[in-house]
């Protein structure tokens, strides 16, 4: 795992860097049911508890550099909170410690709207098998 400055991060900032920091609900569900990815939660423990996600991780935030053990190097990292701000906070991190991330544009909210239904049905089904 190599790790980066994040002034080397900014100097090496193009259009596709731009475009791999995120990834969508429907994209997200795909790469889980692969067994691609993970979706780790980064809200506080109270929020996760209120209401999640059974398919995700709750790591908080303010925990995650002392958790970095509990991520697999091998799979693809999606960081998620309601809307995005502190899942962007938590991709950077991972990226500056040489981690695969991105994070979920849409947010926990939107995938929730999303994850309804067929589509939910659908994703459990497979998500499941695994």
């Amino acid at each position: 795992m190599n790790t980066q400055s994040f002034d080397d991060y900014l100097r090496s900032f193009n259009y596709e860097a731009r475009k791999d920091m995120k990834i969508s609900s429907v994209k997200m569900t795909e790469m889980i049911d692969k067994e691609e990815a993970i979706l780790i939660d980064i809200r506080f423990p109270e929020e996760f508890e209120a209401w999640h996600m059974g398919f995700a991780k709750n790591i908080p935030l303010n925990e995650l550099p002392d958790r970095l053990n509990e991520l697999p190097k091998e799979k693809l990292i999606i960081t998620a909170c309601p809307h995005n701000d502190r899942a962007n906070m938590a991709r950077m991190f991972l990226t500056l410690e040489g981690y695969n991330a991105r994070y979920l544009n849409d947010g926990l909210l939107k995938t929730a709207d999303f994850l309804r239904g067929d589509n939910a049905k659908e994703f459990i089904d497979e998500y499941k098998k695994r």
